[in-house]
């Protein structure tokens, strides 16, 4: 019988009070105590609230790792030990993302901090909270090529927002209290610590530093919205008749979805989210759009075009998002809220830019809105409303059935019928894009690498997920390609018993690269099969020790995912869904989003709208478009 480690719960596993010490021993200790760097550097993780890291030991490592045994047999914290470093990153991510609060994972030094590099991108790219822990070689050796020496302050200098090399250990109490809060501050993002052996070795006069208790005159995040420009702001929401709300992952970020919710109802504003978006609005909410972009709904897509006033909220307007970039939004003025200053006017210049932290600025608004006593005329953006309900109506999201074969949107269907308030991880590809369709996700609950686009990150991920929130249903939706990234980690799954469940949508291919190679290189299919040597993923499951499926029929489908569900563990089930299917509707690139690749053929307008011809295809549109449907061209 295979041993199951249980995962400590985060609600028993709280932050130690300040006068106790992570050691073997509870007893409360007078500070400074003589203690070595590697002591100093786990009991300053737990002063900052955290119990769960995810790593890999190794040689350089080791000192931290010895105090970490330590401080797990006392109690308060957990090592989640993973199958890659990629996986420890990937789970810490995750962790982050489910909770708000900062992920850690470790790795030691050369190839075992290397490994982290693809997850530390990723965080870095998504704006994600984390602390990153390597190991070094000894402070005398570092630069002369020693065994597993490798320069990862240099290498991940691009991809975090910022780093240290302990080269002092009375500097590790300070540095750890930085890091959390550069980390987990303003714009979210990595930090990586370095620790030479050595300093995680060496005894000190060790006096911590409390959470928060930093001195950065460099760094001093702005979160309050100019006055000016939040007066500005309302002035051009008012005035507005085809406004737009566009909502990024800062929204989500900063938890500023009920203020989102107050702003859209106030002035009957539609909302669009994008991928790290999603959730910020509830998608089931009768403003809601969806997504916009390359895949997202058709309706959200031609509403960006056609709107008058972009609110931009915690968005970077992301090539994915934008398309043609001077054709998005082009008659709109915009409106661009941030906390990074060098994110608004990148892309687009902003008739109104305000930097500030969104929920901030947000709440700001609106007491502001409140205090003037304006009421929106109720007619404001009843035509508006009216349109976008005729695209949805011409263009809505519907999953299509084939005969004899399932369709992969049917499985994201089902499941989200069954586990509506599910916590969603996917990898890349375009099960990522049907999910993100078809799924009504609540905030924190849909996490996805969106920036970077990283294979392999849904698992460990949804690992994270489930060790941050053990009551919670977590459910990784993954491709057969993009599973196989970071299969090794159901070792962990099976190690812990972390009850995820993962849904592989099993097409035989490298989904999305094979819809382009048709779409775009005259299906000239270069290395995208995936069916030749394919695992059988049952056995692969069952061979550690998880419960796997396989689903080949619809008539299978909703009792399986219901079993599935039901079980107390972690489960791999395999979906074979129809090979050939691509996700709709697309943006081409270099195209506007009005341009959209496998619209369903429109219905016949009513014949009481005037109806004019476009003169680049022909079709026939209402007078009041500005942009025709079928090709994009202006009217």
């Amino acid at each position: 019988m295979r041993e199951v480690m249980p995962v400590l719960s985060s609600s028993a596993a709280s932050a130690p009070a300040a006068s106790q010490i992570a050691s073997s021993s509870s007893t409360p200790r007078q500070f400074p105590i003589r203690a070595t760097g590697g002591y100093a550097l786990i009991d300053s993780l737990k002063r900052h609230g955290v119990t769960h890291i995810f790593g890999y030991p190794g040689g350089a490592i080791l000192p931290i790792y010895d105090e970490l045994y330590l401080a797990e047999a006392a109690g308060g914290i957990q090592h989640i030990l993973v199958r890659h470093e990629q996986g420890a990153a990937h789970a810490a991510d995750g962790y982050a993302r489910a909770t708000g609060k900062v992920g850690v994972c470790f790795g030691t030094s050369g190839p075992g901090a290397t490994n982290l590099v693809t997850g530390i991108a990723t965080a870095q790219m998504d704006s994600i909270p984390m602390v990153i822990v390597t190991g070094q070689v000894a402070r005398p050796a570092i630069g002369s090529d020693a065994f597993q020496e490798t320069d990862i302050y240099g290498i991940t200098l691009p991809i975090v927002k910022h780093s240290y090399v302990v080269r002092d250990v009375r500097d590790i109490p300070r540095i750890v209290a930085e890091a959390f809060y550069i980390a987990s501050s303003g714009r979210p993002g990595p930090v990586l610590i370095d620790v030479p052996k050595d300093v995680g070795l060496e005894q000190f006069d060790y006096e911590p530093v409390a959470p928060g208790s930093v001195n950065l005159p460099g760094y001093r995040p702005t979160v309050k919205g100019n006055p000016r420009q939040l007066f500005q702001a309302l002035k051009l929401i008012r005035q507005a008749k085809q406004p737009l709300l566009y909502v990024g992952g800062g929204a989500i970020a900063a938890s500023a979805h009920a203020e989102i919710h107050a702003l859209a109802e106030r002035y009957q504003i539609p909302v669009t989210t994008t991928l790290m978006g999603k959730g910020a609005f509830d998608e089931r909410h009768p403003l809601a759009l969806g997504m916009l972009g390359m895949h997202g709904t058709a309706y959200a897509n031609f509403a960006v075009t056609e709107c008058d006033l972009l609110i931009a909220v915690g968005a970077r307007f992301d090539d994915r998002v934008t398309g043609k970039l001077d054709e998005f939004a082009s008659r709109a003025k915009v409106i661009h809220i941030d906390i990074d200053p060098a994110e608004v006017g990148k892309n687009r210049t902003p008739e109104v830019p305000i930097v500030g932290d969104v929920r901030r600025v947000l709440t700001d608004l609106l007491k502001r809105d409140r205090e003037d006593n304006f009421a929106p005329a109720p007619a404001q953006t009843r035509d508006w409303l009216a349109r976008i309900d005729r695209w949805k109506h011409d263009y809505p999201m519907v999953a299509p059935s084939y005969p004899g074969m399932i369709a992969p949107q049917e499985v994201i269907v089902e499941l989200s019928n069954q586990a509506p308030n599910a916590y969603y991880t996917t990898d890349v590809g375009q099960h990522q894009m049907w999910s993100a369709q078809f799924l009504k996700n609540g905030p924190r609950q849909w996490i996805s690498s969106a920036g970077l686009g990283t294979m392999g990150f849904g698992m460990p991920a949804a690992m994270g997920v489930q060790v941050a929130l053990p009551d919670a249903q977590v459910i990784c939706v993954s491709g057969d390609a993009s599973f196989q990234m970071n299969l090794q980690e159901l070792g962990t799954l099976a190690q812990y018993g972390i009850n995820v469940k993962t849904v592989i949508l099993n097409n035989g291919w490298q989904g999305m690269v094979r819809q382009w190679q048709q779409a775009f290189y005259n299906e000239r299919y270069s290395s995208s099969n995936m069916e030749p040597s394919m695992p059988d993923f049952v056995l692969l499951a069952q061979a550690y020790g998880i419960k796997g499926m396989i689903v080949t029929e619809r008539d299978q489908l909703e009792d399986a995912i219901a079993e599935m569900l039901a079980h107390e563990g972690p489960v791999l089930m395999d979906v074979h869904v129809k090979r050939d299917e691509n996700c709709y509707p697309m943006v081409a690139p270099g195209k506007s989003n009005a341009q959209m690749i496998g619209l369903p053929d429109r219905p016949k307008l009513e014949q009481a709208i005037e109806l004019i011809h476009c003169t680049n295809c022909g079709a026939k549109n209402a007078s009041t478009n500005n942009f025709c449907p079928e090709c994009g061209t202006k009217i």
